[in-house]
């Protein structure tokens, strides 16, 4: 059985390489961090199943340039950036027309609706499920103005299967006291699960990858050596590495790496931004997500934790934490019993493309090269059943969703 190696060790990488171990393949994984420590540790933790609606709706061309002119905007792009990230933004224009918007929800959710199946044998194998919760996510809104702007992406979910109880501001209270009264609606998610700590969760499933015998090398990846029949080596900064099969799941790095094995993708840095809450003398019910102000809120194992902005730079420019700071502000006005300064900041880059669909597939040029990247904000929740159908691919298995709207060439 010929060898595999995943460049990348977030969630996306070990996911894909236990379900590699798990068909019988030797599985090394590759990356300069430990694993789980970029985008993956620093997510809100919720399994986005209802997370079929894409970033570019409708209407997106009018109200874009306005929010990258408003400082109190939760979309940000730093100037410099521009050049590089107009591509992108003009290509979020074109994925915004319904007809658009319609088959990217329905790509998007061919791959939520297994988002269970996905994980369920790699958390059980890890004996994982003490990080995983059932708790259920709500979405609120602080005006009537707010509600009305969400109805075409509450309706994009109802036509996708998606479980909502509208509730009123009272309603909603009664299942998270904590919500402050300002909140007048409020959307109720039951079936959303999350994680409690996404980096612990990362860690167990790594550490399960190590005791099935598989290998992680810490190691940057500079380049590739190309043979006749594709990559077989990887230049690291610790010298060359042999490789058979190759994985590329590195996040936002995946640009460069699949440019050089002859692959252009429009992937952008969306960068994330978390503050970190010590324990409270409460805890929160459900995961929160407001629609006016842009910022989700979840009790984690450490404490509460409040995420929010999308900010487009380059992926290792140094963070902006006046930016966490706002997210901080605002978690405090939707939940005004939080106490204490925040105990820790973070950002991270999140892998975006402008439809709002990651990449999973063969390279177009190599038949030894797989593609697992760009997984917008979804990258936890998509991360098993990423693994299993890159699995199914490279066992020549016919693979649990079709990947024709996830093809690398696609653009």
């Amino acid at each position: 059985m010929q060898q595999f190696t995943v460049i990348g060790a977030g969630l996306v990488g070990v996911c894909c390489a236990l379900h590699l171990q798990r068909e019988g393949f030797t599985v090394r994984l590759v990356d300069k961090g430990a694993p789980g420590m970029k985008a993956s540790f620093g997510n809100s933790g919720s399994f986005g199943t209802a997370s079929c609606v894409p970033f570019a709706l409708p209407g997106v061309l009018r109200k874009v340039p306005k929010m990258l002119l408003d400082p109190t905007s939760p979309l940000k792009l730093r100037w410099g950036h521009v050049p590089k990230a107009l591509p992108f933004f003009l290509r979020l224009v074109a994925a915004s027309r319904p007809s658009r918007v319609e088959e990217i929800a329905r790509a998007r959710n061919a791959l939520l609706v297994h988002t269970h199946a996905g994980y369920a044998p790699l958390i059980e194998g890890a004996d994982a499920g003490q990080w995983v919760s059932d708790d259920g996510l709500l979405m609120t809104f602080e005006s009537e103005a707010a509600f009305a702007n969400a109805a075409y992406a509450l309706d994009l979910r109802r036509r996708n299967g998606v479980h909502m109880d509208i509730l009123d501001g009272n309603e909603a209270r009664q299942i998270e006291p904590a919500l402050s009264k300002k909140v007048i609606k409020a959307v109720s998610l039951p079936d959303v699960h999350r994680t409690i700590d996404p980096w612990r969760l990362c860690d167990a499933l790594a550490r399960d990858f190590v005791r099935r015998g598989g290998e992680i090398v810490a190691a940057e990846v500079k380049g590739f050596e190309i043979g006749a029949d594709g990559p077989n080596r990887i230049v690291t900064g610790r010298g060359p590495l042999d490789v058979d099969r190759l994985v590329i799941a590195a996040g936002v790095w995946s640009r460069p790496l699949a440019a050089e094995l002859g692959t252009s993708v429009p992937l952008e840095a969306e960068r994330g931004y978390h503050v970190m809450f010590g324990p409270q003398e409460f805890g929160l019910k459900r995961a929160l997500v407001s629609a006016d102000r842009s910022v989700s809120l979840a009790h984690m194992h450490e404490g509460i934790r409040a995420t929010g902005v999308a900010e487009f730079a380059g992926p290792d420019a140094p963070p902006d934490m006046r930016i966490a700071d706002r997210v901080m502000r605002h978690a405090r006005e939707l939940v005004p019993g939080l106490k204490g300064e925040a105990a820790s900041k973070w950002m991270g880059p999140r892998p975006s493309h402008p439809d709002s669909k990651p990449v999973i597939g063969r390279s177009p040029r190599h038949r030894n090269v797989y593609f697992a990247f760009g997984h917008d904000h979804l990258g936890l929740t998509m991360a098993g059943i990423t693994g299993k159908l890159v699995a199914e691919l490279a066992t020549g298995k016919p693979t649990t969703v079709d990947l024709e709207p996830f093809r690398p060439d696609r653009f």
